[in-house]
């Protein structure tokens, strides 16, 4: 019986070679199972695997095109200079100039013998007095600053959340979530058998209504929410609304994971905590401020949940290295961070002003403090299909499916990331697919 491993490395050896170019369809499933030879399940394992790998991008239906570009190695701090290379408007770390200068120098006391030695030993799960105090100062905002004591220390914020969830909603359970939401809570959802269920918003962010109706339809074990810069489409709920979610939680005993890693763009954004204490656990991190290669998670929890949430984070081998944590806590202490915020918040300013002049007068949502939009593409572009002419282009976007929790509900959109690019590479990039939504499907050869 054929490997579907090694039939996706040939595969894969094709896109890298260019046999298969940016933007070309792959075979439907059943055909590419016939000329294989092999059982349509495996043809099926095969696609799935090179979705995983990010060197394919579609929808079930409408088919599987190969993006802009390979992937770019996970971990990486420093985007990569352009000439020829592909524009990934996928990829959202912001790595302003100087920020390898500024990070330089709290790296080096590291490094002396004697304090490596202790920097590399295992770092537990709740971290050290100094770094549960530095993570408070850095999370705190007006009308809100976290106990030291209720923090834990993971290896980025996505594992910060699969912490929560885990410690929150066993297998089978119900979590309530915006109806698009960050695509790696599907995948977590899914590692975790956890049911992710949809729920209605306008223009204030999710409703409290579609909450208890889900609530009353079958118990949910907890909400999933991102109320500040939402991802994809960077609305921040006000706090009136807040205040309702708030009051509903603590009337159903509801727990709530509130995903704040985009805040630092927006600190007058109160957390939800602040209406619901006891059952709001708090997820940041330092992959945006700082740069997701040397990363730390932070989960503050409920004072009562602390030893569940801890073993959670044990249990999954997702505790924070120590080294990252004492790099963190220097690089806190010494007001790098908070340099790096500031340089990002006026980045993210410049971005949008780009954004705004080149796509002037198409359906964008997007806040000016956000680093990323969303465009509601005009008729009668599909995603699937503009993600494919934007990858001939060499120009990766993220179509609106990515984020649909829904499967059969999938918004032809797509989100722009504009932090990883150049300036001058994402006005050049978003000139072009300014150019494809206009000249419409028919004009750039896709269905």
């Amino acid at each position: 019986m054929a490997d579907f491993r090694s039939i996706a490395d040939r595969i894969a050896d094709d896109i890298a070679t260019g046999r298969l170019r940016p933007g070309q369809r792959l075979p439907p499933q059943r055909w590419f199972a016939r000329r294989h030879r092999i059982a349509p399940s495996t043809a099926g394992r095969v696609y799935g695997e090179l979705v995983r790998r990010g060197l394919v991008v579609g929808e079930v239906g409408r088919g599987t095109f190969v993006r802009a570009a390979p992937p770019t190695a996970q971990g990486r701090a420093l985007v990569e200079s352009a000439t020829a290379a592909p524009v990934n408007l996928e990829l959202n770390y912001p790595s302003p100039p100087g920020q390898s200068e500024l990070l330089a120098p709290g790296l080096a006391p590291l490094l002396r013998p004697d304090v490596l030695t202790e920097a590399l030993r295992p770092g537990a799960a709740d971290g050290t007095p100094a770094a549960r105090e530095a993570a408070a100062r850095l999370l705190a905002v007006p009308g809100w600053r976290p106990e030291p004591d209720r923090f834990l220390f993971t290896g980025n914020a996505r594992q910060a959340i699969a912490a929560a969830l885990a410690s929150l909603v066993r297998p089978g359970g119900r979590v309530g979530v915006e109806e698009l939401t960050y695509p790696l809570v599907k995948e977590i959802a899914a590692r975790l058998g956890v049911v992710l269920v949809p729920l209605a918003g306008d223009a204030e962010g999710v409703r409290p209504d579609a909450i208890a109706a889900a609530h009353r339809a079958a118990p949910l074990s907890a909400l999933y929410l991102q109320p500040t810069l939402h991802n994809p489409t960077s609305l921040t709920t006000g706090d009136g609304r807040r205040r309702e979610i708030g009051l509903l939680a603590v009337g159903s005993g509801l727990p709530v994971v509130e995903d704040r890693i985009w805040s630092f763009l927006h600190p007058d954004a109160v957390p939800l905590a602040v209406h619901a204490p006891g059952l709001v656990h708090v997820v940041d991190g330092l992959s945006k401020r700082v740069a997701p290669g040397l990363a730390v998670g932070f989960l503050v929890v409920p004072e009562h949940r602390i030893r569940e949430a801890a073993a959670a984070v044990r249990s999954g081998g997702w505790s924070a290295g120590r080294f990252a944590v004492e790099a963190a806590v220097r690089w806190t202490q010494e007001g790098v961070v908070r340099r790096l915020v500031e340089g990002k918040r006026a980045d993210a300013a410049r971005r949008q002003a780009i954004l705004a002049e080149t796509l002037d007068g198409f359906a964008v949502r997007t806040d000016p403090r956000a680093y990323y939009a969303w465009w509601e593409l005009p008729a009668p572009w599909r995603a699937d299909a503009f993600t494919a002419a934007a990858a001939a282009h060499g120009i990766a976007v993220t179509p609106g499916a990515a984020f649909a929790v829904d499967p059969h509900r999938t918004p032809d959109a797509v989100r722009l990331g504009l932090a990883s690019a150049t300036e001058g590479e994402l006005a050049r990039a978003l000139r072009v697919l300014a150019g494809v939504a206009a000249g419409g499907p028919a004009a750039n050869g896709v269905g």
